[in-house]
């Protein structure tokens, strides 16, 4: 069973929807008995930074997300999902992340010609051997929606890269734990594929 942290972030139906799609066992919710019990959990979430972070503070799901990353369960988190398993974000000064993984969340900077959300679109260049990537072809077209990006502090973390105006980590991980800052739920078939990937992780796989 895959637990879908609900904090009243925006996307999470489309979260279920596709893992639903894929024939995945799939719950919405904010738990802490059910989010522990599951075999891996996903962080989706579309919004603003400190107004996530203190809903999860609200909602008591950080230490119960921190006790699932300690647990080595498979833990995925997705769009602002991503940003906020780091340190900070530019888009909410002195609001501290889960910093569960090392970087800081920055404004993508302005380019002639390029629109600011990100939204549409881009293709990954893959790299360091990421597991939610087995089956992606290079230059694989997925969909983003953003206008932060992250800069991780490790760079054998980032899986994917892709070029907007600057180069966007796209997509991370570490152990157990992995993140996209694009939406595979909204990526066709290659997202589709990289949800697959992380659903047929085990344990051992991490």
């Amino acid at each position: 069973m895959i637990g879908i942290i609900d904090y009243d972030a925006g996307n999470i139906k489309s979260v279920e929807k596709a893992l639903q799609y894929l024939g995945e066992q799939a719950i919405v919710s904010r738990d802490p008995e059910v989010l522990l019990k599951a075999d891996k959990v996903i962080l989706p979430g579309v919004g603003s930074f400190g107004a996530a972070m203190n809903n999860l503070h609200n909602y008591g799901l950080v230490p119960v997300i921190n006790r699932i990353v300690e647990n080595k369960t498979p833990f995925l988190g997705i769009c602002l999902g991503l940003q906020l398993l780091f340190e900070s974000s530019e888009e909410s000064p002195g609001v501290e992340g889960l910093g569960i993984l090392k970087g800081r969340i920055v404004k993508i900077p302005p380019c002639p010609g390029l629109k600011i959300p990100h939204m549409g679109w881009n293709s990954l260049h893959l790299q360091n051997n990421g597991r939610l990537f087995k089956g992606i072809p290079q230059q694989a077209y997925v969909y983003f929606v953003h206008s932060y990006y992250l800069e991780a502090e490790e760079p054998e973390i980032v899986k994917a890269v892709t070029e907007y105006s600057t180069c966007i980590h796209a997509s991370v991980e570490k152990d157990n734990v992995f993140a996209c800052q694009f939406h595979p739920e909204k990526s066709s078939r290659y997202g589709l594929k990289i949800l697959e990937n992380f659903a047929n992780l085990g344990k051992g796989d991490c």
